[in-house]
Formats: structure tokens, sequence, C-alpha cells
């Protein structure tokens, strides 16, 4: 489906009917990450309208020179909302850079807002300023490493804490197809030019009063956890959940304790 704002085209796919829930992905990636972790959990669960975009830049939408920053970014987010499901209250899930726009989210329209998801968001947009652990495989696999193109090695082996055949399949779907068709000039433009936002995005006004989640992978060398830490207060209602054997791609990793984590929030969130 396509979404028309301004003279740019967004690419998302609703699938099911109810409580809209808004997804966000992370940098390079496009909106099968969230997709491909997300719909499993609502096999059994009818009741949910899930919103899964593309961001400029990355899958099926194009990057347009006048997004020039983060900012801009987030007001394309909050048109998209409020073009889709207008003045309608909504969950919200975002993954690493998606998780930061969506701390935005919350920051400009959180009153709408009925549930956060935070997954391995990141916190400080600064690379050198991130406390990250070194990368670190726990469990490696050579002989699939052997039967993969050197480039997918690399990039696979650069990320992945847990190496197996089921984690490559999903990483390869999920991640590596949105990498592919990235505009990698635009999203570096945006990334030297203003990754992060002119506001303190965690400094709100209120504190985020709903059920909310925050996962974080214990080897993520990517956005790491510790920073995460410093956010919590803003979230009276959240479990904080730091998972071992957990990278950048917790959700691949950890699909069990994932699955069951994000239930267990939409209960809460239910409840509430």
């Amino acid at each position: 489906m396509e979404c028309n704002i301004k003279n740019m085209s967004i690419n998302y796919e609703i699938i099911g009917n109810g409580k809209p829930i808004i997804m966000i992905h992370g940098y390079h990636v496009d909106h099968r990450l969230m997709s491909g972790c997300m719909e499993p959990v609502f096999n059994n669960r009818d009741e949910y309208k899930r919103i899964y975009i593309d961001l400029p830049g990355m899958g099926k939408t194009k990057g347009e020179d006048w997004i020039i920053n983060s900012d801009v970014m987030l007001e394309i987010l909050i048109k998209f909302i409020e073009k889709i499901i207008p003045n309608e209250n909504f969950l919200l899930a975002g993954e690493s850079y998606g998780g930061y726009l969506a701390r935005g989210i919350v920051h400009k329209m959180g009153d709408r807002v009925d549930g956060l998801l935070l997954l391995c968001p990141a916190i400080i947009m600064d690379f050198k300023k991130r406390n990250i652990p070194a990368h670190i495989i726990l469990k490696r696999d050579d002989e699939l490493l052997s039967q993969l193109e050197p480039s997918d090695a690399e990039g696979f082996s650069s990320v992945q804490v847990v190496q197996s055949k089921k984690v490559w399949d999903r990483y390869r779907d999920e991640i590596l197809s949105g990498l592919r068709v990235a505009d990698n000039n635009f999203l570096l433009n945006l990334q030297q030019n203003g990754y992060a936002f002119s506001f303190d995005v965690d400094r709100l006004n209120e504190k985020f009063n709903k059920p909310t989640l925050m996962l974080l992978g214990r080897q993520d060398s990517s956005v790491g956890y510790k920073d995460a830490w410093s956010i919590l207060d803003n979230y009276p209602r959240a479990t904080f959940a730091v998972l071992d054997r957990a990278g950048h791609n917790l959700q691949i990793e950890q699909e069990e304790l994932f699955n069951a984590l994000v239930n267990e929030w939409l209960v809460r969130v239910n409840e509430s």
C-alpha cells in the first residue's frame, strides 16, 4: 500500500483489524524486520491492526533530498499516522533507530499512545559516545559460514551472537533483504548531518504511564544495553529485560523469550 506525503510515496502494509499498532524498523533495513518477528505473536490474536511502514530510503520508500535530518523523519511519521489512523489511539513498537523515532512520537503525541515496545532501541545517536560491549560470537557455525557468499558470511558474523541455519534463514529473509535495497547514500547523508533530533527526546514533560516493554541484548555491540537504563524512569510501567545470548537481533536469537515477553506486554496493555 502507498501513502502520499508531500511529494513522496510511503510504502506500508496493514495486517489484521482492531487496535492499531505502528511498527517502526531500524536503520538500513525495512518493514520485514518488524513483520518477521511480530507476526508470529499475532497468530492467535486477531484484535490488532498491524501497520508496518518502510521508512524513507529503506524498503520500497524512496529517500528524498528534503529529508535532511531525524526531525523531518519524525514529522513524516506523525503525518503518516494522522493520515492512516486519524484521531485513533494506538500502540507503538520500534526497533533500534525505530526505537528512537518511537520515543519521538511519545514526546510529541504521547497522549495517543496506549503502549510502547522498544526493541534494542538506540539511545545515544553519536556512535562514539555509546556504551557498548565488544562484539562476541557465543555460538559459531563454521560449516554454515562456508556455504554462504563471503560478503554475506562477513555481515552475518559481524552482528550475530548466535549462528545457526535457523538464525541465518531469518537474518536473510528479515534483515539482509532490507539491507540489499537500502539507499545507502541517502542514509549516510542523514546520519552525518542530522541523525539526532534537535531536541532532547528523553526529556518528557510528564512520564509515560502506559505499559511499556524494553528489550535489550546483553551482547548487543550496536547500541548496547547500559545506556537504556538511563531512560527507564520515564516509563513507570516498563518491563526492562536484558537477555543473555542476544545481540542487536535479539528477536531472532531469543525468539521464544521475545514472543513470551511481547505477549505479556499485550496482556498488560489490554488490562489498561
